[in-house]
C-alpha cells in the first residue's frame, strides 16, 4: 500500500466520522487497532471499543465534525492536523493525529493535543 493509498484511507475514515457513522469509522481498523493519546494512555483498544466510544461521542456531541487543516502521507504513516468541532457553547479544539498502518487497516492512531 502506498503513502497515498494510506491517505486516501483516513481520509474515508474521518469522512465516516463526520458522517457520525461509528461502525463505518472502526471498519478502518484493525481488529486489535487503538486510539490512543500520544505517548499515553490508550483511550480505545480494538475496533469494537473505536467503535463504541466513538458512537457515545457521536450521541453526547451531534454537531461533531472534524476539519482536516493539513495532511501528509509518508511510510506507513499519516499525520493530520485537525480543527475538532463538538457544537455551539463548546470550544472547538486542534490536535494533530498520527495514523500507523497493518496491512489496509488503521492499527493505531495517536492523538497529540
Amino acid at each position: 500500500m502506498s503513502p497515498q493509498d494510506r491517505l486516501i484511507v483516513v481520509e474515508q475514515a474521518i469522512a465516516r466520522y463526520n458522517a457520525k457513522d461509528a461502525d463505518g469509522y472502526a471498519a478502518f481498523f484493525a481488529d486489535d487497532g487503538s486510539e490512543n493519546i500520544y505517548r499515553g494512555a490508550v483511550l480505545r483498544a480494538g475496533r469494537d471499543a473505536v467503535r463504541d466510544g466513538n458512537a457515545k461521542t457521536f450521541a453526547d456531541f451531534p454537531d461533531n465534525r472534524a476539519e482536516i487543516r493539513a495532511r501528509y502521507a509518508m511510510g506507513d504513516y499519516v499525520v493530520l492536523h485537525e480543527e475538532v468541532f463538538r457544537g455551539s457553547g463548546v470550544e472547538p479544539f486542534e490536535v494533530v493525529s498520527l495514523y500507523s498502518f497493518a496491512g489496509d487497516k488503521i492499527e493505531r492512531v495517536e492523538f497529540v493535543k
